[in-house]
């Protein structure tokens, strides 16, 4: 056991500043008996896990009508009202305009422009053949079973 040496503090003293008690208090401590603690038991309700895929998302769109008119509408509310009248030759070079630009056309038209084709998108005109094309969201299957196929070839989903 090593002892400790304050000068002017004494070993009973030390006990006394260490326990704040008699030294008696100190040591029965641990001689009491503890109480138990007795924790609360709560059920819990085992619910069966979902085993339903979700729908999957539906990533149809089709061009309105008026496409050129919104777009040229938007160019206008985000570059400003003296924007030049060939509008689709805007360069789309400063980060945030062109960020301002395509959120307003994909809250708007409801189809964004994915990551994998940001980089694409130089001019407006750009954006415009972007949201000229119409996408389905059909699969291959989907495909066949609409095409006509002969006779003796049918495809069954609920098989």
């Amino acid at each position: 056991m090593a002892a400790i040496s304050v000068p002017g503090v004494t070993r009973r003293s030390l006990t006394w500043i260490i326990a704040g008690a008699p030294r008696r208090q100190f040591w029965s401590r641990s001689r009491e008996e503890e109480k138990p603690v007795v924790a609360e038991t709560v059920e819990e309700v085992k619910k069966e896990p979902i085993l339903v895929c979700p729908p999957l998302r539906s990533r149809t769109y089709t061009p309105p009508a008026d496409l050129q008119g919104r777009l040229e509408s938007h160019v206008k509310e985000v570059f400003g009202s003296s924007a030049p009248s060939n509008w689709q030759d805007i360069s789309l070079a400063d980060g945030r305009l062109k960020f301002g630009f395509l959120a307003r056309l994909a809250d708007d038209l409801g189809h964004a422009v994915p990551n994998s084709r940001l980089h694409e998108m130089s001019r407006v005109r750009d954006v415009l053949d972007f949201y000229k094309v119409p996408i389905q969201d059909r699969s291959k299957f989907d495909e066949l079973i609409a095409s006509n196929l002969p006779p003796n070839l049918k495809i069954t989903w609920g098989y």
